[in-house]
């Protein structure tokens, strides 16, 4: 068996399509455009190119996009006070703060300060209690783009036996949350999991957000799997690979996304549908 790539450039595209055509629509009403603030602190390269590429995709669209570059020693406090001013504006319908942040800048603490209406990182942990509580509102980015990806190459969802590889915040958990909600048997393996290989081997959708090239060996794959490899990894070569041993889990899946060009692109085009959920739903 040889894997067919999911495309996530093309999907993501349709998204922000679909987006644009909205804000379009909104635009010949003489409807609010949707806003969102986007805020970088410190001069991370990684971090400004993301930023770029999340404006970029904005105007794109159609959306209105604040940007805030503050510097490395910008105050925990003052960051806060900038919030506080974001969350007061009315024509701001989003608040995404680019991480990581400065050693000195608690993280949590920015996330929770956040209303929950703007979240559109869908970090706040009301928005994961809502997620839980199967009463979705603003889901995180990646993961909610993964459902999406799934959906494009029309994943059964109920009763399929789904292993997410990696429990962070941001990833793997809330991962766990929209298998869950799709009607998936979710198991989440993370550092302490004891014979990885095992769980991998029964998952009919395996999810895999660690971080750590060729953690997943292709060999453990399920035949006929649907794998999406959420990592992104440059190695000493400059190459970029993902978690998963690509090669050898494409002679075993029946689905697979590539590295790069599968779940990144969705997790900007999600940003943009959060946004334009929370004009429409949250704040019309």
């Amino acid at each position: 068996m040889v894997a067919k790539l999911i495309d996530g450039k093309a999907i993501a595209a349709e998204v922000r399509q679909a987006v644009k055509a909205r804000i379009d629509e909104r635009r010949r009403k003489n409807l609010r455009l949707p806003g969102l603030a986007v805020v970088l602190v410190g001069q991370d390269p990684a971090s400004e190119i993301y930023v770029r590429n999340k404006v970029m995709a904005c105007e794109e669209a159609g959306v209105i996009s604040h940007s805030y570059t503050l510097s490395d020693d910008t105050t925990e406090a003052q960051l806060l006070d900038l919030i506080d001013k974001l969350n007061g504006d009315s024509t701001i319908d989003g608040i995404l703060v680019q991480f990581p942040l400065p050693e000195h800048i608690n993280a949590d603490m920015v996330t929770e300060h956040i209303l929950p209406d703007k979240d559109v990182d869908g970090f706040h942990a009301c928005n994961i209690g809502r997620l839980a509580q199967r009463r979705p509102s603003l889901r995180p980015c990646t993961p909610h783009g993964i459902i999406t990806l799934l959906e494009h190459v029309e994943e059964t969802f109920y009763g399929r036996e789904a292993v997410v590889v990696g429990a962070s915040n941001i990833v793997g958990r809330p991962m766990n949350l929209e298998l869950l909600l799709a009607g998936c048997t979710v198991t989440t393996c993370h550092r302490f999991t004891h014979h990885l290989e095992e769980h991998v081997a029964r998952a009919d959708i395996l999810v895999v957000a660690v971080g750590k090239p060729g953690v997943v060996k292709g060999e453990w794959v399920k035949p006929g799997a649907t794998v999406i490899d959420v990592g992104i990894n440059r190695l000493e070569n400059g190459r970029l690979v993902g978690d998963i041993e690509f090669d050898a889990a494409c002679q075993r899946a029946a689905w697979i996304t590539p590295v790069p060009g599968g779940v990144g692109p969705m997790t900007v085009a999600t940003l943009l549908q959060n946004t334009l959920y929370a004009t429409e739903e949250l704040h019309s």
